[in-house]
């Protein structure tokens, strides 16, 4: 069977790499000219499979507030908002207070992520492929005590789904972390211990070269632009080609996986996808001291700042800023990132030479990605990641691939259906 994946992504690259060793044909088309260069590009390296939460969380709401008004505050808003923004916001107030919801998403979102670190190593262990990937594990840092409260809470969920986690002393945070200096708040943390890192834009471009050797086609420097089909199926799609003349594309299956660009390729066909842009801010930059950086990835809760190793490189991300599709990179933005590492890891990066990046989180209002069948019979939908693209990448390629195949799923997806913004 021919399969066109829509986007070349990490998410749509897994796709077609699973496809492919499914024994499908597969051609992938791209907008950028190379793969993993949207979202996937400068996002914060880790695969953070125990770590996933919706969107959606009632425990963040109150919180969130505040955090507008504060310099350094995670959450930002563009004034004056877009109408987009605030329908993105209020759908998102209307299921974090939909009784149940959360716990019942995020417990899907657990499965999943157990399910994808296991394609990972799966993947790993079929392909050598350069990415400075790592399954080291992950540190939640806690600031304050009630930080360290709530991750108690969080380490009862884990341990009920039997994913290894720990609770830890500052003292056993710093034995962990040696680099780490002791002159910020700390009251422990929580760590995930079975949770990785890599540098997901290395990632998509060495599997494509790996997807490409056993006959994947890439057609990179491309737009697909609208699909075209009948009430049944999808026939082809009408793409933008790389000398910007028309084209039509048949194939017997479609799979859309552009991010944060996929709503608008499937409206036409009645179907509704409510995914936001929320964007996000990253400095990548040379270690000079590797015995003062991080020995993976550290989440630290004072600044909402994400810090990963990456070989002898840093990569520290942050924010989530509703602002459309604006690519402007404040300084205040950077600022903050850059007075997070050295809060904790002072001295360890050549700040200076840092490579900044703003890119777009494909967000569902109540958190889940969307993944399966939509509204024809050779449709089907593999997006809408949000913050989780590449930790969720390898594990919703899997059960796409099952679902074309008329296979179980290999985890339940109700929480993740199309459908579900139609009712």
């Amino acid at each position: 069977m021919h399969v066109v994946v829509i986007g070349g992504g990490v998410v749509g690259v897994t796709t077609a790499y699973e496809l492919n060793r499914r024994g499908h044909q597969v051609t992938v088309l791209e907008r950028h000219s190379v793969a993993g260069n949207e979202t996937s590009k400068g996002n914060a390296a880790q695969r953070s499979y125990g770590v996933v939460y919706p969107w959606a969380d009632p425990g963040m709401v109150f919180k969130a507030l505040p955090w507008l008004f504060k310099q350094d505050g995670p959450l930002k808003l563009r004034l004056p908002p877009s109408l987009n923004a605030l329908q993105f916001m209020f759908s998102t107030l209307r299921y974090a207070w939909s009784p149940g919801l959360f716990g019942l998403n995020k417990r899907a979102m657990l499965r999943l992520g157990i399910h994808s670190r296991e394609r990972f190593l799966k993947l790993e262990d079929e392909l050598n492929l350069a990415f400075d990937g790592a399954h080291r594990g992950l540190l939640h840092l806690a600031s304050t005590p009630e930080g360290m409260e709530g991750y108690r809470n969080t380490h009862r969920i884990l341990s009920e789904m039997g994913i290894a986690s720990r609770l830890l002393t500052p003292e056993q945070v710093y034995e962990a972390e040696p680099g780490m200096a002791a002159n910020g708040p700390l009251y422990g943390a929580l760590s995930y211990d079975t949770d990785g890192t890599g540098d997901c834009h290395l990632f998509s471009r060495e599997l494509a070269k790996a997807c490409e050797t056993n006959g994947v086609r890439f057609r990179y420097g491309v737009q697909a632009e609208r699909l075209i089909a009948n009430s049944q199926t999808v026939e082809s799609v009408i793409l933008r080609n790389e000398n910007g003349q028309q084209e039509t594309l048949a194939a017997d299956a479609f799979v859309v996986s552009a991010g944060c660009w996929s709503p608008e390729l499937v409206r036409p066909l009645g179907l509704k996808l409510p995914i936001y842009p929320v964007k996000g801010y990253s400095i990548t930059v040379p270690l000079k001291h590797p015995e003062k950086a991080p020995v993976s990835t550290i989440h630290d809760d004072n600044y909402k700042v994400v810090s990963t190793r990456l070989g002898n490189r840093l990569r520290a991300t942050g924010f989530v800023e509703l602002a459309d599709f604006n690519r402007d990179i404040p300084e205040a933005r950077i600022a903050t990132i850059r007075k997070s590492v050295e809060s904790r890891y002072p001295g360890c990066a050549d700040l200076d030479a840092a490579e900044t990046w703003t890119g777009f989180r494909p967000m569902t209002p109540d958190g889940p990605a969307i993944i399966g069948r939509g509204t024809r019979r050779n449709l089907y939908l593999n997006t809408g990641h949000g913050t989780f693209g590449w930790t969720f990448s390898a594990g919703s390629a899997d059960v796409i691939a099952q679902i074309i195949d008329v296979e179980e799923p290999a985890v339940g997806l109700d929480a993740f259906r199309p459908g579900r913004y139609q009712d």
